[in-house]
């Protein structure tokens, strides 16, 4: 349904390159970010966007709380454009409020007032990735759920991430890949997540699985599963094996009661759902070495 309504959005409404992905990069250091915001006409609109955005800033100190300033994003974002913002409007409702805005690992938890229920269709679809984009753009949130008094609206799978937004035509997609993503239940088990990949020139089908993998899970069932830190490098296909190249630089920054061996399980056992990967080799800045954060990786993972 959610990759059927951004399709429908870019059909529709000719969703084009100048509302640009936002990046975990894209919040600046100083206190500078983008809200996001629906084109009031389309006709002035520079390729014909759907979407556009403008500047705010947010006051924040040296140590921020991420979820203080997921809410102070959404209160101005409901609140709407500036009066010199041009050619921008509010998707909202009149009337629509923020009951709560929650971090939840990678994912924002959003919650609207009913107002928000009157929306439907393309309207619905450019409001809920206006608030997409604006709070992926905090660091470590990939993932935004948006519920009305705590429910989901019924004809809207209502989990969405910035990834989801199709900037251009999907002529630019030029393949796609069945894969099982693995994450954590809330139990620890790893569950499979089923994904159908997007492949754009360029890109390779275990570069972008370990991309979704990083973003974490769309279920709110399921947790993140690489610890904060964990990188991969580069990874690459030589007949059957699969090379995941992780930076030595890395276990600086990964917290000392991470989870590495649920993230090798992890990262192993998603790539093996790629077609034709029988085994999965680690190296570390392009060596083969004993271990990694305390896992034994001298030798293959066999399928």
């Amino acid at each position: 349904m959610k990759r059927w309504l951004a399709a429908l959005l870019c059909a529709a409404v000719a969703l084009g390159s100048g509302c640009a992905y936002v990046s975990q990069q894209a919040a600046k250091e100083k206190d500078c970010y983008s809200l996001y915001f629906a084109v009031d006409n389309l006709s002035g609109a520079g390729g014909g966007d759907a979407i556009g955005k403008t500047t705010c800033s947010v006051e924040k100190d040296s140590s921020p709380d991420e979820q203080v300033l997921a809410r102070q994003l959404m209160t101005q974002l409901l609140a709407g454009p500036d009066r010199d913002a041009e050619n921008l409007k509010t998707p909202f409702p009149s009337g629509t409020q923020l009951l709560s805005v929650t971090l939840d690992g990678s994912r924002a938890l959003v919650d609207l007032s009913a107002a928000y229920s009157m929306l439907s269709g393309v309207a619905l679809t450019i409001a809920d990735y206006c608030i997409v984009l604006t709070l992926t753009q905090l660091p470590g949130v990939y993932t935004v759920a948006v519920t009305v008094r705590g429910q989901e609206l019924a004809w809207n799978a209502q989990v969405f991430s910035a990834g989801d937004v199709l900037l251009s035509t999907t002529e630019d997609v030029v393949g796609t890949v069945d894969v099982e993503l693995f994450f954590p239940d809330k139990a620890g088990a790893l569950t499979a997540e089923r994904r159908t990949l997007s492949l754009y020139e360029g890109d390779t089908q275990a570069g972008t699985l370990v991309e979704a993998l990083e973003k974490g899970p769309e279920s709110k069932d399921l947790l993140p599963v690489l610890p904060k830190g964990f990188t991969v490098l580069s990874v690459w296909m030589e007949q059957e094996t699969c090379y995941v190249n992780l930076p030595s630089s890395a276990l600086k920054t990964i917290p000392a009661e991470a989870d590495m061996p649920a993230a090798f399980r992890a990262l192993t056992r998603s790539l093996y759902s790629l077609p034709g990967v029988s085994e999965v080799q680690f190296l570390v800045d392009g060596e083969f070495t004993s271990s990694y954060g305390g896992v034994s990786i001298s030798r293959p993972f066999i399928k």
